[in-house]
């Protein structure tokens, strides 16, 4: 599953009112959803600080298997999307501190093979998920994580999060993509090999 390179398929979801949240443009969630291609079918899924729960929702729309979305305030809007789709019957809806719920996450041993992270820009957030996602298999061993940020805040490598791919898309946003350090050592170990 390494990484090389509108709506819930036609459906018209419903936004969160006011300003606090900034969905996905449909032009970044199809640039997306293009690089990461048959990546996202039978994957289990995180939305973290999903919103109207767009991205999610795109990716049970692609063929994954389940998703998990979390916001701390958005979780009635994001059933309503998911009933609205057909695709509650695959969603699991969590409402509370994104942070908070990925520290019950890593202490339960949950793996997720794909997550999204769509936080507040400019709040330190990115760089508070990706330090969650470190010294636990909440991002599987093989996993992708996309991260929106601000253009300027990003992209943040780390220690065993490397990142593989980063574009701008306008003048605001950012699109970051990271994976296991490990994973992607086995991966040119491999190739190297054949």
């Amino acid at each position: 599953m390494r990484i090389i390179t509108g709506s819930a398929r036609g459906a018209r979801l419903m936004t969160p009112k006011g300003l606090t949240t900034r969905p996905t443009a449909d032009r970044v969630k199809e640039a997306v959803f293009s690089i990461l291609g048959e990546k996202v079918r039978g994957r289990h899924v995180l939305d973290l600080f999903a919103g109207s729960g767009a991205l999610g929702l795109e990716a049970l729309s692609r063929g994954a298997a389940s998703c998990t979305f979390v916001d701390s305030r958005t979780g009635a809007l994001i059933e309503k999307n998911a009933r609205h789709t057909h695709l509650f019957d695959r969603s699991h809806i969590a409402s509370g501190d994104v942070l908070a719920y990925l520290g019950r996450l890593a202490r339960g041993g949950s793996s997720f093979d794909l997550i999204f992270s769509d936080p507040p820009y400019k709040k330190g957030l990115s760089e508070a998920v990706l330090r969650a996602l470190e010294g636990n298999e909440v991002l599987a061993h093989e996993g992708i994580l996309m991260l929106e940020h601000g253009k300027e805040e990003g992209p943040f490598p780390t220690e065993e999060l490397a990142l593989v791919l980063s574009r701008p898309y306008g003048s605001v946003t950012g699109v970051s993509f990271y994976q296991h350090a490990s994973y992607l050592r086995e991966c040119d170990a491999k190739e190297a090999v054949e």
